[in-house]
């Protein structure tokens, strides 16, 4: 359940931000573009969504595949699809992730 708080918690607040930038804020693409702060963290951003793409890949964690991830990652951004990726994959009354939480 906490897992659930967690990627509730990524999806809310991170892309309420973006919202209200987006609807409040945005001038166009050239200011965005040009802002290599901005653009820093998105390059980041890919960069950890795809190795750890890659790393679902071929060490799969469960039933759902990494394609959800990567689509999670998308929608969401990585606090929200890392922690509902790990439950969507972990749910269940017999399935345990390591270490004994249970999500």
């Amino acid at each position: 359940m906490w897992l659930l708080l967690v990627a509730l918690f990524g999806f809310l607040v991170p892309n309420g931000i973006f919202l209200y930038w987006l609807t409040r804020e945005f001038h166009g693409w050239g200011p965005a573009l040009s802002d290599k702060l901005a653009l820093s963290f998105v390059l980041d951003m890919f960069m950890a969504m795809a190795l750890l793409a890659v790393y679902f890949a071929r060490r799969p964690i469960g039933k759902v595949g990494w394609p959800w991830f990567v689509l999670l990652s998308l929608a969401g951004g990585l606090g929200f699809s890392l922690p509902l990726y790990w439950w969507l994959n972990h749910r269940g009354p017999k399935a345990a992730s390591p270490g004994g939480l249970r999500g």
